[in-house]
């Protein structure tokens, strides 16, 4: 995400998420689970989408309720088609969870109970507005039973026409 938006959405995770289940920032998931030996593979991948694709359009629209969290929902049919490019990549490699089409969310909370889920999302929706959602980059990161070590950070660097 654009700095602005990371730190927004950190401050959010940093305020409500469950300190002890605080591994990350705030992101948007694209995969959950690609096999470790295609780590080259995929930095080589994500590297050429990088320089040849422009940072996606994107947009905040809504906030809404995990049943035990809290996210915002994100519009971006360009970071979805982009998505679909890393997915056809890496065809017959996905776990079942990843074969699927994401909704595209930033969790802000998770793990809570449902009644503490809800009074959070009712909170932050009485403010919301829709907005536009810079989108920066991709990165992977090694998830080690807990905490997440980063395995690269890839820019978009293509200039839209």
């Amino acid at each position: 995400m654009g700095a602005a938006d990371q730190r927004f959405f950190d401050a959010l995770r940093a305020a409500h998420y469950p300190p002890e289940r605080n591994y990350l920032a705030a992101h948007i998931t694209l995969f959950h689970q690609l096999p470790p030996s295609c780590l080259g593979e995929l930095e080589r991948l994500v590297a050429a989408i990088a320089k040849d694709t422009p940072a996606p359009d994107a947009a905040l629209r809504e906030v809404y309720s995990l049943g035990r969290g809290v996210a915002f929902r994100i519009d971006s049919p360009e970071l979805l088609a982009i998505r679909a490019r890393i997915a056809d990549h890496f065809h017959g490699l996905l776990s079942a969870q990843d074969q699927g089409t994401p909704r595209l969310h930033i969790t802000v909370q998770n793990k809570v109970t449902g009644p503490e889920s809800r009074a959070l999302a009712n909170e932050l929706a009485q403010s919301f507005q829709p907005r536009p959602l810079a989108i920066t980059g991709l990165a992977a990161h090694h998830y080690l039973g807990g905490p997440w070590e980063p395995a690269f950070t890839r820019p978009f660097r293509a200039l839209r026409r």
